[in-house]
């Protein structure tokens, strides 16, 4: 059964708190919406927390707070919204549906935002589709764009796409590995493998630079995150012939001394004034997975977690649509 209560949680008090006893995740309603906390019942969060910002709402800046928040690409100031005011909530037998206030003051462009959460009556899929509205009078180009903030001390993987003996039906490329100005595949925090991308979070980084960031195409629609023999695998399904971000990226990783991201984004659309973009992804968490960073371990520990997700990541067409209000 699942069971939605409000409740104060970190010196929120408009927060709210989902469970089917087997997983508990955990709202913000003052601010965000912001999912701050997933993890099994009783156990460590797997999401990174910013306990400095504990408790703040209000006010003009923008603040991280930690957890699965919504964006939007590319990243510009509108991006940077202070998501700080309260949030509409709405219940439901599955889970609740979030929806911030219309961004309708500076570096605001009249979006809105919404996260509906669902979680399955048993096991610990969570099920988030995400919606941004153009509320303005004009078109607007856009992704969404679904960062989660992951607790430190972990590794991020996630699949290059399948690979073939160059030969007539093998010209073409297959998929992109974006670079940004700060990524640099010399940090040991980068393995690029045979079969993998990984990138560990490291609290002292020895590299020159102290934050990484890459992106690829994945065409099986999954990236995981493993720590402490836990797995957090997030799936979004793949729109083939789509038009993607960062050179056709819809899986991203960054990492910093604090914390590491596993980011999905959208098709790029062009949204027109009253249309909606939605994005779903599905989240799991597997326990007792050992991994010694070594492409065999990937393959033997993390693989047959992918595979019993596969069935259960249906969604929209593509997991991503736009449609009129």
């Amino acid at each position: 059964m699942i069971q939605v209560e409000k409740v104060d949680y970190r010196g929120w008090h408009n927060t709210y708190r989902l469970t089917n006893g087997i997983v508990d995740v955990i709202v913000l309603a003052d601010v965000g919406p912001r999912v701050v906390y997933y993890g099994l019942c009783g156990r460590e969060n797997q999401f990174h927390e910013l306990s400095d910002q504990f408790g703040l709402r209000g006010g003009n800046e923008f603040r991280l707070y930690g957890g699965h928040r919504l964006w939007v690409w590319p990243e510009t100031e509108r991006t940077y919204f202070p998501d700080n005011q309260l949030v509409e909530v709405h219940i439901s037998p599955s889970g609740a549906t979030f929806t911030a206030p219309v961004e309708a003051a500076a570096p605001g462009t009249s979006l809105q935002k919404k996260i509906t959460i669902e979680l399955d009556e048993s096991g610990t899929r969570v099920s988030l589709c995400h919606t941004v509205s153009n509320c303005a009078v004009q078109s607007t180009e856009l992704a969404v764009w679904t960062p989660t903030v992951l607790r430190g001390g972990g590794r991020a993987i996630l699949p290059f796409p399948p690979r073939a003996a160059m030969d007539k039906n093998h010209f073409q490329s297959v998929a992109p590995l974006a670079l940004w100005s700060f990524t640099d595949f010399t940090d040991r925090r980068w393995v690029l493998g045979k079969d993998f991308l990984q990138l560990s979070h490291d609290d002292k980084p020895s590299g020159r630079f102290p934050e990484q960031m890459s992106g690829l195409f994945a065409t099986d629609g999954w990236g995981a995150y493993v720590r402490d023999c836990f797995v957090f695998l997030k799936r979004a399904a793949v729109v083939q012939g789509a038009r993607y971000p960062d050179f056709g990226c819809n899986f991203e990783v960054f990492t910093n001394p604090e914390f590491l991201e596993l980011e999905t984004l959208s098709p790029v659309v062009n949204l027109s004034p009253g249309a909606e973009a939605h994005h779903t992804e599905h989240w799991w968490l597997f326990g007792g997975v050992e991994l010694d960073g070594t492409e065999d371990s990937i393959q033997s520990a993390i693989l047959p977690c992918v595979e019993r997700t596969r069935e259960q990541s249906a969604g929209p067409p593509g997991g991503y649509h736009k449609s009129k209000r």
